[in-house]
């Protein structure tokens, strides 16, 4: 499953998820003062693109480390990104990423297992693997794609009041039917790709 940068910009927005962010992100805030908190989500954001920059640079070296397969990573990719949807159609993870305490987030849960996750290494590494000749048009769509994450974890008080709890939750419900579709395409082209072009 080849992609070009608008397609690529697009499976990392659906996988950042932005929207379903939007609940996570205010629960685990509650302790931050409010002008702290574009400083922490500005800071989070940076970590998760640092983290997914290396995945995606590092992709060909971590692949050869672990003799791993694109289409092992393309089906396992996939099979990720599939549960992810899932969870964005039929559930709410607030509670998973709960903040004990009152504390400021740093690094976790915000930046890695939120918006560096494992099916977001997974998709990185994927792009970078499968056509790395175009490597810096990944590394483009992923900057954008963080970005616009970014944005909308810094409006995320205004974007929730503007839109209201049950919008935000029909709009990550909509990108989580989008998402599975990419997923099963991921998965499909991965197994064709096993037993079709497996000399």
């Amino acid at each position: 499953m080849d992609h070009s940068f608008l397609s690529a910009f697009v499976l990392l927005l659906l996988v950042l998820d932005p929207f379903g962010s939007l609940p996570i992100f205010v629960s685990v805030l509650p302790g931050v003062s409010p002008e702290r908190r574009r400083r922490v989500a500005l800071r989070e954001t940076a970590i998760a693109f640092a983290v997914l920059l290396a995945f995606m640079l590092g992709g060909q070296g971590f692949l050869g480390l672990m003799r791993l397969s694109e289409r092992s990573l393309e089906v396992a990719g996939g099979v990720i990104l599939l549960i992810i949807a899932i969870r964005m159609i039929f559930a709410g993870g607030a509670e998973v990423y709960a903040n004990d305490g009152g504390r400021e987030p740093v690094i976790f849960p915000l930046a890695v297992t939120l918006m560096a996750g494992p099916s977001e290494m997974a998709t990185v590494l994927l792009l970078a693997s499968r056509q790395p000749e175009r490597l810096w048009s990944w590394v483009g769509a992923l900057t954008l794609a963080m970005g616009v994450s970014g944005g909308v974890l810094l409006s995320a008080e205004r974007i929730r009041r503007w839109l209201g709890a049950s919008m935000v939750s029909a709009i990550e419900k909509l990108m989580g039917l989008v998402l599975t579709a990419v997923a099963v395409e991921m998965i499909l082209a991965g197994l064709r790709r096993y037993f079709f072009d497996h000399h």
